[in-house]
């Protein structure tokens, strides 16, 4: 034994080279043969490399994929039931709703969607936190048998409170109640807001994952979801977050601004299984559809046509990021693109420049004034790579606008909690809508169209005139961006 620790303290040197080579040498094989992207494989295995312990140790906290897949298979189970049933007919006259050219576009979502597209859906959109969350609120008081409720930020202040309430009288009133929350965005105030639903008999879970023999919320896979399903009948989903500054009561007449929407219809359904695989996840509760949906189930008088979109680091991954290419391939016209953290990688960065070369108009709408700095300053260092293909590039006026909203040639909609930057479309667990209807598509294209009339465009110019220390650090915070 003697020998034994001596000959472990003259070549610890030595052993510990060449156990840090071995774990090196298996994460970057891991690395190379699992990642999808070169960039991420490059990126991990240059850090492995370097750093083989440290490396290693973090990519093994942070870079493996460790999402079941498994809970999917039911839900399949569940939309087949639906069509089997009769309650609800894909779609099939893409070309008479929204134009010949989306016929491509639906084939493309139906290789990248589990969901069917499905009529008779009523969407109604909610500017900002003053209609969305007084709208939420009313919807809560007159549930009667179930609420389901999502959100990756649920603050503990004035609205967040409210909602809470309104929660706990429905629970007293006999109604289920769950709310899921992301693990990340509950800390965004303190205390918690969870500490408000102890003891009232509301369900509530943290989306978060178990590391070895702790919990430990993702520290880099977030669940960007937000979903109120109300009895099963009624939804509200888009991309606002429950938090005071949405409304003009607390900002004093001017709030952030973004695009909720209420939607009535068998997109509720999809809705549904969204939240009951998220919960099913985290909890390891199965949820049973026929406990959640009202019969008989009524359809709205509106007769829109959408689907649910998910995106996230499972089965999903990169979806949402793969149907913005096809819409971006099959637009004639008009691209409109509205989103508070543009950041596209190159893919999407050629789509949009390709498009606007074939000479469909193509403009983006950015935050004047952004909320995060970093992401701000990464934004403004790429945005000549859009404006060198002829792109119109515009700066809101006016306190920071949150919404996401995409259309195309007027005849299709994409909106949801999904932004155009690498953390929603390959990190974030994301839930999107697209519609197929000329009617909704031209009303968002026309609230798009207000908000740049009353933007600053930005040139090649007004890039070229800021100073040269403000573009080196642009620059040097761009390089981190697919981070941010």
């Amino acid at each position: 034994m003697t020998a034994f620790w001596a000959f472990l303290l003259e070549y610890k040197t030595h052993l510990l080279f060449g156990v840090g080579l071995i774990v090196g040498l298996l994460a970057a094989i891991h690395a190379a043969m699992t990642k999808r992207d070169v960039r991420a494989a490059i990126a991990w295995v240059g850090v492995v490399i370097l750093s083989p312990f440290f490396g290693a140790f973090l990519y093994f906290l942070v870079g493996i994929n460790r999402i079941n897949r498994s809970r999917r298979l039911q839900h399949k189970e569940y939309l087949l039931q639906e069509q089997v049933n009769g309650k609800h007919d894909e779609t099939t006259n893409i070309a008479d709703i929204s134009g010949t050219q989306f016929e491509s576009l639906k084939k493309a979502g139906n290789k990248l969607s589990r969901f069917p597209i499905w009529s008779n859906n009523n969407i109604t959109p909610l500017l900002g936190g003053d209609e969305a969350y007084s709208a939420m609120i009313a919807a809560i008081d007159n549930a009667t048998k179930t609420i389901a409720m999502q959100s990756y930020i649920f603050d503990n202040d004035v609205i967040g409170k409210r909602i809470a309430q309104a929660l706990i009288r429905a629970r007293q009133r006999g109604v289920t109640v769950k709310v899921l929350i992301d693990a990340i965005g509950a800390k965004y105030s303190r205390p918690s807001i969870v500490t408000l639903f102890r003891n009232t008999g509301i369900d509530v879970s943290l989306f978060e994952t178990h590391f070895f023999t702790f919990k430990m919320p993702y520290s880099n896979l977030r669940c960007h979801r937000k979903i109120l399903i109300i009895d099963g009948h009624t939804a509200f989903s888009g991309g606002m977050n429950i938090r005071e500054s949405f409304t003009s009561e607390i900002c004093r007449g001017a709030p952030m601004k973004d695009v909720h929407f209420e939607i009535k219809g068998p997109l509720v359904f999809q809705l549904l299984l969204v939240f009951f695989h998220d919960w099913s996840f985290t909890t390891d509760e199965q949820l049973i559809p026929a406990n959640w949906v009202p019969k008989p189930e009524t359809l709205p008088e509106a007769n829109i046509a959408a689907r649910c979109i998910t995106s996230g680091p499972d089965s999903d991954i990169s979806s949402t990021h793969r149907l913005i290419q096809a819409a971006c391939a099959i637009a004639q016209k008009h691209i409109r693109i509205q989103s508070p953290y543009f950041l596209p990688d190159q893919v999407l960065l050629g789509a949009l420049n390709t498009a606007a070369r074939r000479g469909v108009r193509v403009d983006i709408l950015i935050p004047g004034k952004n909320n995060l700095y970093l992401v701000n300053c990464a934004m403004m260092a790429q945005l000549n790579q859009v404006l060198d293909s002829g792109c119109h590039v515009w700066r809101s006026n006016g306190p920071f606008d949150h919404s996401k909203l995409f259309t195309v040639d007027d005849g299709w909609t994409l909106m949801g909690s999904s932004n155009w930057d690498a953390r929603s479309l390959r990190l974030n667990f994301e839930v999107d809508i697209e519609v197929y209807d000329r009617t909704f598509s031209e009303r968002i294209g026309k609230h798009i169209d207000g908000e740049i009339e009353k933007a600053t465009p930005v040139t090649l110019e007004t890039l070229k005139s800021i100073s040269f220390i403000k573009q080196l650090r642009n620059k040097i915070i761009w390089l981190a961006s697919p981070y941010l």
